[in-house]
C-alpha cells in the first residue's frame, strides 16, 4: 500500500463505505453479530488492498500465513518436548519464498557463478520480509511461551493488518494480537485526533522532504568526496523522511482504527552512539534479530560477543537487500557497534562531538547502502577517506553542480530538514514523547501547509517496498 498515492485513498474509502453500508444493515438485522462482522470486515480490507497491490504479491502472502497457521497446528498435535524439532523445519519453509524471490539470483548468478538469466527477471513481492519475519516470530513465540493457537480469524488479522503488512512495523505477538482479538470499528475522537497527527506528520516526511530531496540525489561521483558525501547525507535524509513517514502513515491510520502499533523510528539522527541510533531506526527489526538470533547465540554474555553481533549485522544487511554491498553495509555497522561497546567505557567527549561523530559513520555508511557497484563503491569509499582529494577545485564542482535556483531550493529543503531534526531533538533532550513538538496542533497546521503546497508532482514509490 503506498500511502503516498491518492488511488490508496480512494481504495481505502470505497472499502470503509462498503463496510459501514453492510455493517448498518447488520446492526438493523441481527445487532449481536456485530462482533464478528467487524473482524470479518477488517480482514476482508486487509486482503482487498494488498489484491490491489498485485496477485503475486496477494498470493505469497497466503501461501505464507497460511502454512505457518497449519504448520504450528500440526506441530501443537505433537509431544511439548518434541515441538521445537519441528520448528526447525517450519521456519525454513516459512523463509523458502523469501529466498527464493530475493536472493536465488543474488547466490546463484553472483554467488555460485551459475549464469541462470531467469533468475534476475524474478520481482520480489511487496512486503515479504516484513510479513515473513512477523509470521517467523508468530511460530517461535507461540511454542517457546507454550501459547495456545488463537482463532483462525484473529490470526488472519493479525498476519494481514493493512496499515503494516508491506513495510513494518514488524509487529509481535503479544502486542498485536490481544488487540485483533477484541477489534471492533469505533472512531472516537481523541483516538482520531492523535492518528491524524501522526498521518500529518508521515504524509510531510514522505511528500514534502523525502520525495523533494530524492530529486537532488546524484551518485555518479567517484573522484570528488564533496559531491559523495552529499550524495550521501541526501540518501540518508530521504531515506529516513521516507521510511519512517511510512511508518508514521501506518500507526495513524491503525491509531484512527482504535489499534495501536509499535513505534517503528524514533528521532534516529539525534543519536550520539551508535548503539543509540539502532535503539532509534527500524525499532521493530533491530528488537527481531536481538531476541531471535542475538540473544540466543548468548548475546553479551558470552566471551565471543563480538562474533554474535558481527553476525547479526551481516544478517540484518542481507534482510535489506540481496547484494554484496548490503554485506558490507551490515559488516561496517558490526565494526562500528563493536568499537562503540569495547570503547565506551574508555572515551568521554562532549555531547555535540559525540553526536558529529556519530553522524559522520551513519552517513558514511549509507555508500555501503545505495552504491550496489561494488567496484564502485570501493573507489568512492577511498576518495572518501583519501584527504588530498578535498581540494578547493572539487569544491567548486559541489557548487557548480546545480544551477543557482537550483542551489537555493536544494539549501531551503535542507534547512527544512535541520529544523524538523532540530525539533526532534527538542523531544529527545526533554524526554517528551517521539516528535512531541512536532504533533503539537499549530506546528500540524504548518506541516498540511508545506505539505500542499511543496510536494512535487512525482510520486516516488517507498524506499523499502523493495526490502
Amino acid at each position: 500500500m503506498n500511502f503516498a498515492e491518492v488511488r490508496f485513498w480512494e481504495l481505502l474509502g470505497a472499502g470503509l463505505a462498503v463496510i459501514f453500508l453492510l455493517r448498518a444493515a447488520v446492526a438493523w438485522i441481527r445487532p449481536a453479530g456485530l462482533e464478528i462482522y467487524d473482524r470479518l470486515a477488517l480482514f476482508g480490507l486487509g486482503l482487498y488492498l494488498l489484491l490491489c497491490i498485485s496477485q503475486v504479491t496477494f498470493l505469497i502472502f497466503l501461501a505464507v500465513a497460511l502454512g505457518t497457521y497449519w504448520g504450528l497446528k500440526w506441530i501443537l498435535h505433537h509431544e511439548p518436548k518434541q515441538r521445537h524439532r519441528y520448528l526447525y523445519l517450519l521456519i525454513p519453509l516459512q523463509l523458502l519464498p523469501l529466498f527464493h524471490y530475493k536472493y536465488s539470483n543474488f547466490v546463484a548468478n553472483q554467488v555460485l557463478g551459475l549464469d541462470q538469466a531467469w533468475l534476475r527477471d524474478l520481482v520480489i513481492p511487496v512486503g515479504i520480509s516484513f510479513y515473513t519475519f512477523q509470521k517467523v516470530a508468530f511460530a517461535v513465540d507461540t511454542l517457546a511461551f507454550n501459547h495456545p493457537l488463537p482463532k483462525f480469524l484473529d490470526y488472519l488479522n493479525f498476519a494481514g493488518f493493512f496499515p503494516q503488512i508491506v513495510a513494518g512495523p514488524i509487529e509481535r505477538r503479544h502486542d498485536l494480537l490481544p488487540q485483533m482479538e477484541t477489534f471492533r470499528f469505533r472512531w472516537l475522537p481523541a483516538q482520531i485526533e492523535e492518528g491524524a497527527g501522526f498521518l500529518v506528520l508521515g504524509m510531510f516526511f514522505k511528500c514534502c522532504l523525502a520525495d523533494n530531496l530524492a530529486a537532488y540525489f546524484d551518485p555518479r561521483s567517484t573522484s570528488n568526496p564533496f559531491l559523495i558525501w552529499t550524495a550521501n547525507v541526501l540518501f540518508g535524509l530521504r531515506i529516513y523522511y521516507d521510511f519512517a513517514g511510512y511508518s508514521l502513515v501506518a500507526l495513524g491510520i491503525a491509531r484512527c482504527l482504535g489499534v495501536r502499533l509499535t513505534m517503528n523510528f524514533n528521532s534516529p539522527y539525534c543519536s550520539t552512539n551508535m548503539v543509540e541510533f539502532w535503539r532509534r531506526w527500524h525499532i521493530t527489526l533491530s528488537q527481531w534479530f536481538r531476541d531471535y538470533l542475538y540473544v540466543p547465540l548468548g548475546g553479551g554474555r558470552v566471551p565471543y560477543w563480538a562474533f554474535n553481533m558481527a553476525l547479526v549485522f551481516v544478517v540484518s544487511g542481507i534482510w535489506h537487500g540481496a547484494g554484496w554491498n548490503f554485506v558490507l553495509w551490515g559488516a561496517l555497522h558490526a565494526v562500528f557497534l563493536i568499537a562503540n561497546h569495547a570503547l565506551r567505557n574508555k572515551l568521554s567527549m562532549p555531547r555535540v562531538v559525540a553526536w558529529g561523530f556519530t553522524m559522520v559513520c551513519s552517513f558514511f555508511s549509507w555508500l555501503c547502502f545505495y552504491e550496489v557497484n561494488v567496484t564502485a563503491l570501493a573507489q568512492k569509499s577511498l576518495t572518501l577517506l583519501r584527504p588530498q582529494a578535498y581540494t578547493p577545485d572539487a569544491f567548486r564542482q559541489l557548487v557548480a553542480r546545480w544551477p543557482g535556483g537550483d542551489r537555493f531550493v536544494l539549501a531551503s529543503f535542507l534547512a527544512l530538514a535541520a529544523l524538523v531534526l532540530f525539533f526532534e531533538w527538542r523531544s529527545v533532550v526533554r524526554g517528551k514523547e517521539p516528535y512531541y513538538w512536532l504533533r503539537r496542533p499549530a506546528v500540524l497546521c504548518v506541516l498540511v501547509i508545506l505539505t500542499m503546497l511543496l510536494s512535487p508532482g512525482k510520486n516516488n514509490g517507498f524506499i523499502y517496498f523493495a526490502f
